[in-house]
C-alpha cells in the first residue's frame, strides 16, 4: 500500500535525522501548501519530535477530509518502516 510520510519538524531538524522517503514540510508551511499535500498518496503520516506539532497537522488535515494519521516521533515512525 502506498503512503506518504511528512515530517512536519523545522529544516534544521529534518537534516539532522529523519525517516527515509519522508517529505519535510514544516508546520508553519502546512496551511500554504493544503494542494500539493492533498494530491500526495494517502494515507499520510505526520510526524516531528514528539507527536504534538504532527498531532496539530493531522488534526487540521483530518477536518478538511484527507486520510491521515499522527505517526508521533520520527523516530518511532522510523523504527516501524524498518520493520517493513
Amino acid at each position: 500500500m502506498s503512503k506518504t510520510i511528512i515530517d512536519v519538524r523545522t529544516r534544521a531538524e529534518f537534516a539532522g535525522g529523519h525517516v527515509a522517503g519522508s517529505v519535510n514540510i514544516p508546520l508553519q508551511e502546512i496551511t500554504s501548501r493544503i494542494e500539493e499535500i492533498k494530491a500526495m498518496a494517502q494515507p499520510i503520516i505526520f510526524c516531528c519530535a514528539s507527536g504534538n506539532r504532527s498531532g496539530q497537522a493531522t488534526h487540521y488535515f483530518q477536518s478538511i477530509g484527507v486520510d491521515c494519521q499522527n505517526g508521533g516521533s520520527w523516530m518511532e515512525v522510523n523504527y516501524l518502516v524498518a520493520q517493513n
